[in-house]
């Protein structure tokens, strides 16, 4: 009988401080594992240090290691779509290379997904290492997003999961530019359950994310998933007309039948720059969804790889990729590109 393959996948961005130490816990957990083989699948976004050199060297050391060099950087969110097109396994866990997804949990994980689950989630169990602003937009964030959206995410559930290789081949059919992985994972649904964790502190390097960008991700998320800004831009519009129709006529009489004075300078210009400022408002969450309509019209792949690295391993029938270029998730031969091989 076939031993089942499994495939971590794992984007990279300037870790070179914790390359090793993230080979060498995952090393010691997947050896332990009886009647699986395994793949590491490590994908490099555009990094600046010497991540992708450490990759390589753990690329030519073992041929389970397959590393994606990306050519530029295109973000987590695309690097993992990057990554996950190109697994071999039957089933594979999605990890980031900090180790604060603990490796520990990938037995659980398997062990779930023999016993008939398609999907294994990694859910936070406790937050307490979380800076109190980070905790409460956290909170705040699952709870807007699942009220105005119709694809529920799980609280607390990051990337870390395990997916069956038919949710990987799903996902793959998903080439959008503009994507919130998260919410991508919940909508495609399959049979799902979760195993708790604690998250350890980031012992190694630095978080690649500031609190701009994860305020970024989520209004991503929340206008890739959901109308309702439009939707609430309708209904303010609508309150305001009446208000200001309210209005309108509480001047009309006030001047006409009780012959009150009409307002002067001041009052004018309140109103008009709070309607500008509400017509620029609007305008600006209007061109938010038509540039991401404009974006996905244009048909760009989603990723390029500069170049797919790994070596010949005796145990799996890999094809050794080291000469193949990918643009998106298409494949091309090498003389489809002018490209100096080193």
């Amino acid at each position: 009988m076939r031993r089942a393959l499994l495939s971590i996948v794992t984007p990279f961005y300037n870790e070179g401080e914790g390359v090793h130490a993230f080979f060498n816990e995952l090393y010691e957990e997947l050896e332990k594992i009886p009647d699986i083989d395994w793949e590491v699948v490590a994908i490099d976004d555009g990094s600046r240090d010497n991540t992708f050199n450490l990759l390589l060297d753990h690329s030519h050391r073992d041929g389970r290691i397959k590393v994606l060099e990306l050519s530029r950087n295109f973000g987590k969110e695309l690097a993992l779509k990057a990554g996950l097109d190109h697994i071999s396994g039957d089933v594979a866990i999605v990890m980031d290379a900090d180790l604060q997804d603990p490796v520990y949990l990938i037995p659980g994980m398997l062990q779930q997904w023999r016993n008939g689950f398609d999907v294994v989630l990694g859910i936070r169990e406790d937050r307490s290492s979380d800076t109190r602003l980070k905790r409460w937009t956290s909170s705040a964030f699952y709870t807007l997003f699942n009220m105005i959206s119709d694809t529920q995410i799980p609280v607390n559930a990051g990337d870390f999961r395990l997916m069956d290789r038919k949710v990987v081949e799903i996902l793959g059919t998903m080439n959008e530019c503009n994507r919130f992985n998260k919410g991508i994972f919940a909508w495609v649904g399959f049979r799902t359950t979760s195993l708790p964790y604690v998250r350890p502190i980031r012992l190694i390097g630095q978080t690649k994310w500031n609190f701009i960008q994860l305020l970024l991700l989520a209004w991503q998320g929340v206008t890739s998933f959901s109308a309702f800004p439009l939707k609430l831009l309708t209904v303010g519009g609508l309150f305001l007309c009446i208000v200001t129709f309210i209005y309108g006529s509480f001047l009309i009489f006030d001047t006409l039948i009780l012959g009150g004075d009409v307002p002067g300078y001041p009052s004018i210009m309140v109103t008009i720059l709070f309607f500008s400022g509400v017509q620029m408002l609007s305008l600006g969450i209007v061109g938010e969804y038509i540039g991401r309509i404009y974006s996905e019209t244009k048909k760009r792949p989603p990723y390029v790889i500069r170049k797919i690295h790994q070596q010949k391993h005796e145990s799996h029938q890999h094809q050794d990729h080291r000469s193949i270029h990918t643009f998106g998730d298409h494949p091309f031969h090498p003389t489809h590109f002018r490209h100096h091989q080193t």
